[in-house]
């Protein structure tokens, strides 16, 4: 729901503050999954609807999960989606991140799609589960509408040429660097050379006073990303999931490589 009816203060409001949120990506439809991130303490979760299902019912029940936990949520739509994105913000989605923004237009229409006019053309409605079903009045639920969080990516060369523009685009809260496309647009380019890409994205981003968000694949990967200045550290949970299995299963392997 919005932060004016939790009482808790909006992401957006944190970020102001100079604090840093954590979150897990969940690419895996799994409320269970939603209630253990909140319960283990992290500030926020992203549901994947770009590559991940993007059912609206089984949504507003991650969603609905997230509430019972005071954990915020995230969507992912997919490229160019602002039907999408209206009903994710309208079911109580504190922001919507936006693949493959490869412009400053690019940019100016994600914003719209997430925010009320002037600045936006999203539908108005107050009897949305983010208009607690009609029970807020307009003035009310505008105010909380302010709140959302609009994250565009960075996926591509071009994107990267264009990161000072999308980064300066009014209405832009936070830029993510997409570094697996990245790499595929690039032709898949050393590490070295993606990582300048990267950091002259983030810098971009930086220089334009909007936070960063950084996928990483562990705890060492989070310590790397806080000392690059990363705001939203953002665990694939993906990876932290297979990690784990993989080292679960390693004392089998290790003793059958001892009785061969």
């Amino acid at each position: 729901m919005t932060a004016t009816t939790t009482g808790r203060r909006s992401l957006k409001r944190r970020l102001a503050a100079g604090e840093r949120l954590y979150g897990a990506l969940l690419r895996l439809p799994s409320e269970t999954l939603v209630e253990m991130a909140g319960v283990a303490g992290l500030d926020y979760v992203v549901i994947d609807c770009e590559h991940g299902p993007a059912d609206m019912t089984v949504l507003q029940h991650h969603l609905t999960a997230a509430a019972a936990q005071g954990i915020d949520v995230l969507v992912r739509v997919g490229t160019a989606e602002p039907a999408l994105a209206l009903r994710c913000l309208d079911l109580g989605a504190a922001g919507i991140i936006h693949p493959h923004i490869d412009s400053a237009a690019d940019a100016r229409r994600a914003v719209a799609a997430d925010r009320y006019p002037p600045l936006g053309e999203r539908g108005f409605a107050t009897y949305s589960r983010a208009g607690r079903f009609g029970t807020v009045t307009a003035a009310e639920h505008l105010a909380a509408a302010e709140e959302t969080l609009v994250v565009a990516m960075i996926e591509t060369a071009r994107a990267c040429a264009a990161a000072a523009g999308i980064a300066a685009t009014e209405g832009v809260d936070a830029i993510l660097v997409g570094p697996a496309d990245l790499a595929v647009d690039c032709g898949f380019p050393g590490k070295d050379a993606l990582d300048r890409l990267i950091a002259a994205a983030h810098g971009a981003a930086h220089d334009a006073g909007r936070a960063v968000v950084s996928i990483v694949p562990d705890t060492a990967g989070a310590r790397a990303a806080e000392q690059a200045g990363a705001q939203l550290v953002l665990y694939n949970m993906a990876q932290v999931l297979m990690d784990t299995f993989r080292t679960l299963a390693t004392p089998r392997t290790e003793a059958a490589q001892h009785h061969s």
